[in-house]
């Protein structure tokens, strides 16, 4: 959705290894936005992003108007058997979030129609419903989900880190440290614990915690004790200054 950074980059980085003709589409689309001052808020660069895209060897850009993919009201009303998904997590903070992510996205993949797709980590819960979405098209579409980039405080790079203060992204770097020492001390103490402790310490620093759960990779479905026989993620989501931060952190076995 444009306000490109290193972590969009690194996307189009992987796209031209594996690919021979990288396509990335900027658009900010409304209907995935719940909240309309969120949208209104949302940073827009589209001169910069155009020239890092140049400089970053992009063979081609998807830039259309929103009538060209919304041309009525109509066209923004699909609906989408997207099950658990869309009642957890991002979906339960952000109701009709990913049912505008699937408009859109079917939309981009049978305008470009692409071989490949190359999704970020960051936007875990996003990766599986995209992944859902190709299933239920049908489409010979392969997806790589790449690793998050992050600035050197350990904060996940984002658009909307744009938005943030000086202060306040000295202040973001924590919910990623905070990820790293429940997972280092996973194994060893119940996650209900760390967890409590987690978020009263974020919010001693000015967090608003919407929400911080470990989860199974495959389906995000919630567990209450790690064990080593299955994959699982952190995931969390906070306000810092009216600003909403998401991050999350695979556990490594």
């Amino acid at each position: 959705m444009g306000a490109l950074h290193r972590g969009h980059l690194s996307l189009l980085k992987e796209c031209n290894e594996k690919a021979n003709v990288s396509v990335c589409s900027i658009f900010v689309n409304p209907v995935q936005f719940n909240n309309p001052e969120d949208l209104k808020k949302y940073p827009k660069t589209i001169s910069q992003d155009i020239e890092m895209l140049e400089e970053n060897d992009c063979d081609v850009l998807f830039l259309p108007e929103e009538k060209e993919i919304y041309p009525d009201e109509a066209s923004k009303q699909k609906h989408f058997q997207l099950g658990d998904l869309e009642r957890i997590l991002e979906g339960k903070f952000r109701p009709g979030h990913f049912q505008g992510v699937c408009v859109v996205m079917e939309k981009l993949l049978n305008i470009v129609k692409p071989d490949l797709l190359f999704l970020g980590q960051k936007d875990y819960q996003q990766c599986l419903v995209i992944k859902k979405l190709i299933e239920q098209l049908n489409l010979e579409v392969k997806i790589f989900v790449c690793p998050i980039v992050r600035e050197e405080s350990g904060l996940a790079m984002s658009s909307r880190n744009l938005r943030l203060d000086e202060n306040d992204r000295k202040q973001a770097a924590q919910l990623h440290k905070e990820l790293e020492w429940i997972n280092k001390n996973l194994r060893n103490q119940d996650f209900k614990i760390l967890k409590e402790q987690a978020i009263s310490r974020l919010e001693k620093n000015g967090f608003k915690v919407e929400y911080l759960e470990l989860v199974k990779t495959s389906d995000l479905s919630s567990v209450p004790h790690y064990h080593e026989n299955e994959e699982f993620i952190l995931l969390i989501a906070a306000f810092i200054s009216g600003i909403r931060l998401i991050d999350n952190l695979l556990v490594k076995a």
